[in-house]
């Protein structure tokens, strides 16, 4: 499985880095050689790094916690936006907005600002505007749209940020590491894999490498939510059959206490009925003289 992963990523270009003289000292132990100037990052422990990074991310998923996924660069922008929207998790593809995380409530206010508006639209106040009123107003919409449409269901800060070239995104790194959400991420051999918590090693320029890592990380997400989707199914099953059970049990305690009534009275309508034996007075024997066997006179 191993072989047919590195070939794989082979085939995608993830083995390039940059150019040996941009490189990150602390990126040497995933680095494989030289080569024309270029580092090589060695497959091998960017599969191994995979394989922990997707356990991770299964993991998260399957707490039913949400996965932010990161990635602001061109390259990047639709294959991030179109991964995530697959396991239906938030995404940044725009301009990252400052305090995303660690200013938290006031996005959520400017989220919550964009379905005031569609409500506006939807009951008619909207019409009731100018016309500058109205360009206002859609204006504000688009703007909230493209910088916060794709985290709209996202209520709470996320399990887990996913981020596409640690150098670029900076900023989400540096709240993220404050409010101790851990970090995975694509790093490539000019980027400090310290900052983060789960190192992917690979190349974050090429469009195919990108691809390629991001789809193996949706199929690991997808997996941790149908692992969540299969346990509640189960659990529910589990509480109808013993709610079935319950009710069985009460009906046959029922059955039995009504056949009980039952057979009370009927038991006590035989006593009443039954005859009454008295003695005749005529067929009761005298007494004898014990003594000398003749009838006393």
């Amino acid at each position: 499985m191993a072989q047919t992963n590195v070939k794989d990523l082979l085939t995608a270009g993830v083995h390039f880095g940059h150019l040996t003289r941009k490189w990150n000292p602390n990126m040497a132990p995933y680095i494989y050689m030289e080569r024309n100037g270029i580092h090589i990052i060695s497959l091998y422990k960017t599969v191994a790094k995979i394989e922990e990074a997707s356990m991770a991310l299964k993991k998260i998923a399957a707490s039913g916690r949400k996965i932010l996924f990161v990635a602001t660069k061109k390259q990047a922008k639709d294959i991030v936006a179109e991964s995530a929207q697959k396991v239906k998790m938030p995404y940044i593809t725009e301009r990252w907005p400052g305090g995303m995380l660690t200013n938290f409530v006031t996005i959520r206010k400017a989220v919550k600002k964009m379905a005031a508006i569609d409500r506006m639209k939807k009951d008619g106040t909207f019409e009731t505007l100018s016309k500058k009123e109205k360009l206002q107003v859609d204006r504000l919409r688009a703007k909230l749209e493209k910088n916060l449409g794709s985290i709209n269901d996202m209520t709470r800060l996320p399990g887990a940020l996913f981020v596409v070239d640690i150098k670029r995104e900076h900023i989400a790194i540096k709240e993220a590491q404050k409010l101790k959400i851990p970090i995975f991420a694509m790093v490539d051999t000019n980027s400090d894999p310290r900052e983060v918590d789960f190192v992917i090693p690979a190349n974050d320029d090429a469009t195919k490498s990108i691809g390629k890592i991001m789809s193996l990380m949706v199929d690991a997400v997808q997996d941790g939510l149908q692992e969540r989707k299969n346990e509640k199914e189960s659990q529910e099953q589990g509480q109808t059959e013993e709610s079935a059970k319950t009710e069985k049990s009460e009906t046959a305690t029922e059955a039995t206490a009504s056949v009980q009534e039952e057979e009370i009275p009927a038991v006590e309508q035989a006593k009443d009925e039954a005859p009454v034996m008295e003695a005749d007075p005529e067929q009761v024997p005298e007494d004898k003289d014990t003594d000398t066997g003749s009838e006393k006179k």
